[in-house]
């Protein structure tokens, strides 16, 4: 932790608040968002379905809306789009706790989505822009704040449950963006990338980019894999446990894990490999996480397996994410960086979309079929397939351009 410390000592104000930022962030999303379908259906009698649908169109704003929202912070800056984003989340959150009607709900839940849209993309870029050569080290650390908020933002939204009520809840996480967004407007510095032109331009250069592409593609599975501490992993500790101590236990080890690990693990790792090699192997660790619940396991033995599953599949996320945040921002060069970013954001939240649908689906074959093992060995599978590709695409030279010059000229790698 020591060496955490003085690392976020090391870079300069603006990145330090941003790296805050984004801690901020995630308990005031954190603390509301896992309640909320037990709050429409439960206190305010939603059916199921329209639950799912104001749920939905959190998700379906905010990943459609990803490239839309990069592409206006090069050109309008990234600074108007976080204030923009945090403002947007603010009345979104404030809306969830004062309106019953489902059309109001709605418009709640989209607003929600389109400020992740709007300021996820341009803080990254920020971040990029602002840390020059110190990339890795910035997306180490920043991950760092990201996990803690993951893991104080549930713990703190339960114990406002709990005493007070949900409205409660969304109006002290409005009132946490609200006073996020006044702290930017007075301590953010003004940046944002060269982008020229019009956007249709910039997309046309984007989709064009066959690195680009194919190593978005390929690295779709990190996030399905990632993904499952959410979906499948949480059903798996349920059951083993008896109860919620176990999904508990799920999410305190993986954001105490990258909390506690991550500086140092990003140092070591930068050390041994290069950035590809890294994110490979990567890869290779976040698919053989899944091998403790894959084989056959003595009685007694599933809850442990299901916390080895978590801090493999950390560790390995872990390793990939400084390097992975640090190529889009090569892909997209000087100009464009935040546009790269809300395409990357986009195909990775597609891919997420239909990873999930394929995991739900193993899993009720598991059920219906009795073989418990066969999720986990498609989980592995994606994982090892995607850093053999990865490695393919890096023996082939297939990674080597990075991004369109500002005369249309293409430059390369070595």
């Amino acid at each position: 932790m020591k060496g955490t410390v003085a690392q976020v000592r090391s870079f300069n104000r603006p990145i330090r608040l941003l790296m805050v930022n984004q801690l901020t962030i995630n308990i005031g999303f954190y603390m509301l968002m896992p309640y909320l379908a037990t709050y429409l259906t439960e206190d305010l009698g939603l059916a199921v379905w329209v639950t799912g649908l104001v749920l939905g169109v959190r998700n379906l704003s905010q990943q459609g809306m990803f490239l839309v929202g990069g592409s206006l912070a090069d050109r309008v800056g990234y600074k108007p789009m976080i204030l923009a984003g945090l403002v947007l989340r603010t009345v979104g959150f404030a809306m969830l706790g004062l309106v019953e009607a489902v059309p109001a709900l709605i418009v709640a839940s989209a607003l929600t989505g389109l400020a992740g849209a709007l300021f996820n993309p341009a803080a990254r870029a920020y971040l990029a822009q602002e840390a020059g050569e110190r990339k890795v080290e910035a997306f180490a650390v920043f991950n760092v704040f990201y996990q803690c908020g993951i893991l104080a933002g549930p713990i703190i939204g339960l114990l406002l449950v709990e005493a007070a009520a949900f409205q409660v809840t969304c109006l002290v996480a409005a009132g946490l963006f609200a006073v996020l967004a006044v702290a930017q407007v007075k301590a953010l510095p003004e940046r944002r990338g060269n982008a020229e032109g019009g956007l249709i331009k910039d997309w046309r250069e984007v989709v064009s980019n066959r690195p680009f592409l194919l190593f978005a593609m390929v690295m779709t599975g990190s996030y399905v894999l990632n993904f499952q501490i959410y979906l499948s992993l949480p059903i798996e500790a349920r059951q083993a446990a008896g109860g919620e101590l176990g999904v508990a236990l799920l999410f305190a080890l993986s954001g105490g894990v990258a909390a506690f690990g991550q500086v140092g693990l990003t140092r070591l790792v930068k050390e041994r490999w290069g950035p590809e090699q890294a994110m490979e192997r990567g890869l290779w660790l976040m698919g053989a996480g899944f091998l403790p619940l894959a084989v056959p396991l003595p009685e007694g033995a599933a809850l442990a397996a299901v916390l080895v599953t978590v801090v493999l599949l950390t560790l390995g996320t872990m390793i990939v994410y400084p390097f992975e945040m640090t190529a889009i921002a090569r892909f997209g060069g000087d100009r464009l960086v935040g546009t790269y970013y809300g395409c990357y954001n986009t195909i990775s939240g597609l891919g997420i979309a239909a990873g999930n649908l394929g995991i739900g689906a193993a899993l009720d074959a598991a059920r219906s079929l009795a073989l418990p093992a066969l999720p986990w060995w498609g989980l592995l599978g994606l994982g090892w397939a995607c850093a053999a590709a990865l490695y393919a695409l890096r023996r082939t030279g297939r990674l080597r351009v990075q991004a369109a010059a500002l005369d249309g000229s293409v430059r390369s790698s070595g």
